[in-house]
């Protein structure tokens, strides 16, 4: 019986003592969370990551671009082929004009949504239509030279009293000479005269009528006329001359730029970001594939003759420049013809609000 009872006895003690250690380690668990409590809260405690942002996939868009015909549709058209065998992500249906006015008809009027224009009509047409287009790239630097069927013009300095032929009066060829010449004093009006012909091929017959005609003209009419006149010669690059009086950093010639319509733009801008992804690369290839390209530039009519495409395209300046660096050179060039003549750039420099950048 006493053994039962120290049993008895022991047993109990034991079930208190471990209910006393359950207690112990509720009240040490509720004071002192655990390890793995711990560690899945101190990651709480770090700062999250920023969300990033969700790239939007592109949708392609169909585009009508107009262009000139001449240097400011050479680099294009590559595209222009890609875009006809269905290789490109953007469907684009070119058309080419001959003169500007018809393009900015189609600005106008919206039937155009990206054109290759003279550099000073995209800012005209800014300021014409409160800012609804933009700049997005050039694709053409400069494209003047003085040519001669003598041997006598060796520096600017040379044409003081002389006769030189051109075309673009009230243009940017006038406006691009006149600065020439001012900056070398030499006085427009009073130091040379100056001859102004309604067609590049006027100037040509003019060149080829005399042995010591000088004159002004644009590829590819200089390379055309150089090959119908064994005596004409390039005695100068306008664009150097450009250069020289404008120093290191300074601005430089700009021929042809694409614009869009603002509200082209922002209604698909992956979409067109394709399209300028797609048009630098066809600017690329016209650069490093001369002989291919010139086979293009004479089968979309460009010029005449592939021979002669092939011999205009190194002269033709033919870049893509897009971002800052098209800013600093369509600006300073635009302030250039500014400065000659307001109306030529519309009466007004462009905002920063001209200059797309992505």
């Amino acid at each position: 019986m006493k053994k039962i009872t120290a049993v008895l006895l022991a047993a109990l003690l034991c079930i208190t003592a471990l209910a006393a250690c359950g207690q112990n380690a509720v009240s040490e668990s509720s004071a002192n969370p655990s390890s793995e409590a711990s560690a899945t809260a101190e990651p709480t405690a770090e700062p999250t990551a920023e969300p990033s942002e969700v790239e939007v996939a592109a949708e392609p868009a169909v585009y009508e671009v107009a262009s000139l015909k001449g240097p400011t549709t050479m680099g294009m058209v590559k595209l222009m082929q890609d875009a006809e065998n269905g290789e490109t992500f953007n469907t684009y249906n070119v058309t080419m004009y001959g003169t500007a006015d018809e393009i900015t008809a189609g600005i106008a009027n919206g039937t155009i949504d990206i054109a290759n224009v003279p550099c000073n009509l995209a800012s005209v047409l800014y300021n014409k239509t409160q800012g609804a287009i933009s700049i997005a790239a050039v694709n053409t630097l400069g494209v003047l030279y003085v040519v001669e069927t003598g041997e006598t013009i060796q520096s600017v300095e040379d044409l003081k009293g002389k006769t030189i032929y051109s075309t673009g009066k009230g243009t940017t060829p006038e406006y691009t000479l006149n600065y020439i010449l001012r900056g070398n004093d030499i006085d427009p009006e009073t130091d040379v005269t100056i001859e102004y012909k309604s067609e590049a091929t006027e100037v040509a017959a003019a060149l080829a009528e005399a042995d010591d005609a000088i004159a002004v003209l644009p590829q590819p009419f200089v390379t055309t006329a150089m090959m119908q006149n064994e005596k004409l010669r390039i005695a100068l690059s306008l664009s150097d001359e450009w250069d020289k009086l404008q120093g290191e950093g300074g601005s430089t010639m700009v021929t042809g730029v694409t614009i869009v319509r603002n509200a082209v733009l922002e209604e698909n801008p992956q979409a067109f970001e394709k399209f300028l992804e797609e048009y630098e690369a066809s600017i690329a290839y016209a650069e490093s594939n001369p002989d291919e390209t010139a086979a293009l530039i004479a089968g979309y009519e460009i010029v005449p003759k592939e021979p002669i495409a092939k011999k205009a395209l190194p002269f033709c300046n033919i870049h893509f420049i897009a971002g800052e660096e098209m800013k600093e050179k369509v600006s300073g060039y635009l302030e250039v013809l500014f400065e000659a003549n307001p109306k030529s750039v519309g009466g007004t420099l462009p905002d920063d609000a001209f200059y797309y950048s992505e």
